[in-house]
């Protein structure tokens, strides 16, 4: 008499090293799509703008003082610098100092490129808050104010990074912090459905590459600019104009006069 085989165990689902598109269960998904969204829209966009900036190092310090200028001549300059800069980036940086110490990462065990990518935009998004709160506290608050001496910007940055410990940390702010935002931009895509599937992700994965070089690169040439390109630049290259001398009201012209006296002039 035939028997039938008896069922096949079920295989368990074995997950292999990070998932690195978690995005969270409960109050922790909406944190973190937050979080996503802080790290392009306000604070991306202002990296992109500030290297941008930045590379008007390259004309000079009087090219890089009109640059200054126009940013400090923007309406509601101080509003938009606390509501789209310093507070998104309070909140984008610390939580994800909150994320990169709660998350475990298993390179060790899956030294896959996920896990490596992981591991990465934690590690340089330390480095990036570490440089850029004493960039902020050197450079906005500390020393000579720039927005009220913009002339005076380029040769403050050029004494910081005369310290080869500052340039060496500049250099290495660069590179991660656009490491992040690179990767940060891919991470959005494809958090947010953007890049559906493997082979888009693949693909925008190069452009993000590229971006992310190309900032770097600017990043790179502004340092140069500063510390090579234009050594020994002015304190101050847009001083303050001594005010200007009044002349004396000139007397009215008597009716019927076709030669009045000129200034200085004996008659």
């Amino acid at each position: 008499m035939a028997t039938t085989a008896p069922p096949a165990p079920a295989s368990s689902t074995r997950i292999k090293g990070v998932q690195p598109l978690r995005a969270g269960q409960g109050n922790s998904f909406l944190w973190r799509k937050l979080h996503s969204l802080s790290g392009i829209i306000p604070i991306g966009a202002f990296l992109v703008e500030h290297i941008v900036s930045n590379f008007e190092t390259w004309n000079g310090p009087l090219a890089y003082a009109k640059q200054v200028v126009f940013l400090n001549s923007l309406p509601l300059v101080r509003v938009l610098e606390w509501g789209l800069i310093f507070i998104p980036l309070a909140f984008h940086a610390l939580y994800g100092v909150f994320i990169a110490f709660r998350g475990r990462s298993n390179v060790n065990v899956y030294p896959w490129a996920g896990n490596w990518m992981y591991i990465s935009q934690r590690v340089t998004g330390l480095i990036a808050f570490a440089y850029i709160i004493q960039h902020v506290l050197r450079q906005r608050f500390l020393g000579v104010q720039l927005p009220e001496h913009p002339g005076a910007a380029f040769h403050k940055v050029q004494v910081e990074l005369s310290n080869p410990w500052m340039l060496a940390i500049y250099v290495v702010a660069m590179i991660a912090t656009t490491w992040h935002f690179a990767y940060g931009i891919w991470l959005f895509a494809a958090k947010w459905g953007i890049t559906p599937g493997d082979k888009a992700r693949k693909r925008f994965g190069y452009v993000c590459a590229g971006f992310g070089a190309a900032l770097c690169l600017m990043g790179l040439i502004s340092i140069y600019s500063v510390v090579y390109k234009y050594p020994n630049a002015p304190e101050d290259v847009l001083p303050e104009q001594p005010a200007s001398i009044s002349l004396p009201t000139p007397s009215p012209v008597p009716a019927g006069s076709t030669n009045p006296a000129q200034p200085g002039e004996v008659r």
